[in-house]
């Protein structure tokens, strides 16, 4: 890789798999060293559910979140150790639960306390879900408007409302399972695609308030300092400020709020992209290389999920 200086950009909850970041953590002593410490951190084996599964473990919202950060730093400070990333982190973004990855790479929050909270953030995420018959719905070939008027006619008087503008014409919606259903049904008339999705509950929506206040409780029980560079946040669009409060409130509103990644990534291509700049992608998973083909084909993505 050239001496290009790199931005990050964070894999979120659905990127996870069974071996993820073990290619990384058998052939790299750095990021077996990030591994081990996940696991000292927690007091859980994270790093055997994230190597070996099962998939019904990893993909538990408290083991995916948190094995999906630590498989992600590991794969960085792999590729640093590697000689793969040599040079200077200018920016960073994450999707969804991407973004502690994004604000601790930017300095704001240590990896033991940003491990601490997103075990809590999926843990209180699960709890939440539980506790509501939630679900989602993918729909390809909605703009924003559209999406509204779809979760308008569908909603009568349960939860409905986006929850991720990912790309152009990919958008997920999420609330009340009975309102899901009435969008699978309400979305194929308008003729779009829709396809419900396998899910734990309806992130991202209303629904996930106790795990939002839940949340804020936990964000005040870290040490806090400003980022060191830009870190988008998912509910604005933009640049994270540097009035902690304002982050730490924005990583609140988050859970019940549209992630606006398409928005996030529109930012960087607008004030930080350039010829010198290189745009990596964290382990685990392709997603967001993916994104990026759909939003702007031309800017390149490097992934440095495997040591390959």
């Amino acid at each position: 890789m050239s001496d290009a200086r790199n931005i990050i950009l964070c894999p979120g909850q659905g990127a996870q798999h069974v071996g993820m970041g073990k290619a990384w953590g058998e052939a790299n002593d750095a990021a077996k060293a990030v591994f081990a410490m996940a696991d000292k951190v927690l007091g859980v084996a994270l790093s055997d559910a994230c190597f070996t599964g099962p998939d019904e473990k990893i993909n538990r919202t408290d083991y995916a979140q948190a094995g999906i950060f630590t498989t992600s730093i590991a794969t960085l400070e792999a590729a640093k150790a590697a000689g793969v990333l040599t040079s200077q982190i200018v920016a960073a973004a994450g999707l969804s639960l991407g973004e502690y990855t994004a604000l601790h790479l930017a300095g704001c929050l240590s990896f033991e306390d940003t491990l601490k909270l997103v075990w809590q953030r999926g843990t209180f995420m699960q709890e939440a879900a539980e506790a509501s018959d939630g679900g989602m719905v993918a729909i390809i070939g909605a703009d924003e408007a559209q999406t509204n008027e779809l979760c308008d006619k569908a909603r009568e008087d349960d939860v409905l409302v986006p929850a991720n503008f990912n790309c152009p014409g990919q958008v997920v919606i999420s609330g009340s399972k009975v309102a899901c259903d009435r969008a699978l049904k309400i979305g194929d008339e308008m003729g779009f695609r829709v396809t419900a999705l396998t899910v734990a509950g309806a992130f991202h929506s209303p629904l996930m308030q106790p795990a939002a206040d839940r949340m804020a409780e936990a964000l005040e029980q870290v040490t806090w300092l400003e980022p060191a560079m830009p870190v988008l946040s998912n509910v604005t669009g933009e640049a994270h400020s540097h009035d902690i409060a304002i982050i730490k409130k924005l990583l609140v509103d988050q859970i019940t709020h549209p992630v606006r990644w398409e928005a996030d990534v529109r930012w960087l291509l607008a004030n930080a992209v350039s010829d010198e700049i290189q745009l990596i992608e964290l382990g685990p998973g392709k997603v967001l290389s993916g994104l990026m083909r759909r939003i702007e084909r031309k800017t390149k993505v490097q992934n440095i999920a495997e040591p390959a």
